[in-house]
């Protein structure tokens, strides 16, 4: 019997995103999907690629579900969660309300006072490599930001053996398709097209999760990161590049750093450690996260580059993959898709 999923907000590009892979999900059926300022609309109006699925745009969910995806825009999310559990409905969020375990992080990074500390505690960081069984375990899961998740499994195996000191820096360079749907200056063709810029310098909202994940992995590191994301001109994608001075007593070569990359990963199907650096085009549409590892010789640094796509494993295909893990489910059904290339 296929379980019964429903997309909260399918109108924004993570929505559009989760539509399309659980409509070729072999064990899910997509039941309804929901969009405010869309409600009554065919699902096919609003998203001509999306026309075959002949879904309508609901103003409410269908109430037998097994499981919501909130696809909602941040601080709405802490409203709409809480009673969907209370109905036993399993929740995967892919909004920030509940990726921070510190509740006094959200009115500095997401301005407003969060409203369920309980739900906090309770919910599950969605990164399957690092937490594969609080997932299957939980009822709500925190699908992580796209920049944090390649940043964080850039850098965890690193991180966890203590192979560097703790002053991190970390250089992103993200695609159009992260800023989402709505309209603003920077994102116009005209103003992305043919350039890139760096922003959010006085710090991104993702720092607090990148941070969080990665102080849990060896606490007593004292992480210093430094985060500077850039935007590009590509739709989709994101490709880190992070560097961390490699301790005095480390003495890996290359060759050993890349095979300790390979074991820590070893049991996870979506992360491909590989021979020589990732281009984000490898990653374009499907729900790997590349990641290559190196040392500069010159100055015993360590520099990891990581590329995804930014609406897959970034996004929607991770929270697919959470959902497999929640219901059983192999960790890879309906995610099997290769790259689009070119």
């Amino acid at each position: 019997m296929r379980m019964k999923a429903s997309i909260i907000n399918v109108t924004g590009y993570i929505g559009a995103e989760l539509a399309r892979l659980l409509y070729q999900h072999p064990q899910v059926e997509l039941t309804s999907v929901t969009g405010r300022s869309a409600a009554g609309q065919k699902l096919g109006d609003v998203f001509p690629h999306l026309s075959g699925l002949g879904y309508s745009i609901k103003a409410e969910l269908d109430s037998n579900i097994d499981i919501a995806f909130s696809a909602m825009p941040h601080k709405t999310s802490v409203d709409v969660v809480p009673p969907l559990l209370k109905q036993g409905i399993k929740v995967i969020d892919v909004s920030a309300d509940f990726r921070l375990k510190n509740v006094g992080e959200y009115p500095k990074w997401y301005g407003f006072t969060h409203p369920s500390p309980k739900l906090l505690k309770e919910a599950a960081y969605g990164l399957p490599e690092l937490h594969r069984d609080k997932i299957a375990a939980a009822s709500l899961v925190a699908n992580p930001g796209c920049y944090s998740t390649g940043a964080i499994l850039a850098l965890a195996p690193a991180v966890k053996e203590g192979l560097i000191y703790p002053d991190i820096i970390i250089d992103s360079k993200s695609g159009v398709s992260g800023a989402g749907r709505t309209l603003s200056l920077n994102t116009h063709y005209s103003e992305a097209n043919e350039n890139a810029c760096a922003y959010s310098l006085e710090g991104h909202r993702h720092l607090p999760e990148i941070e969080q994940e990665l102080e849990l992995l060896n606490p007593e590191l004292s992480l210093s990161i430094t985060f500077v994301p850039h935007l590009v001109p590509m739709t989709r994608g994101i490709l880190s590049s992070c560097y961390a001075k490699l301790t005095d007593s480390c003495k890996l070569s290359t060759d050993s750093l890349n095979q300790l990359y390979r074991e820590f990963y070893k049991n996870a199907p979506f992360v491909r450690v590989t021979d020589k650096p990732p281009q984000t085009k490898h990653a374009w549409g499907n729900n790997f996260c590349f990641i290559y590892p190196t040392i500069d010789l010159n100055t015993n640094r360590l520099i990891v580059i990581s590329c995804l796509d930014n609406l897959v494993k970034g996004g929607a295909g991770q929270a697919v993959q959470n959902m497999n893990l929640m219901f059983d489910l192999p960790e890879t059904a309906g995610l099997e898709a290769l790259a689009i290339y070119p």
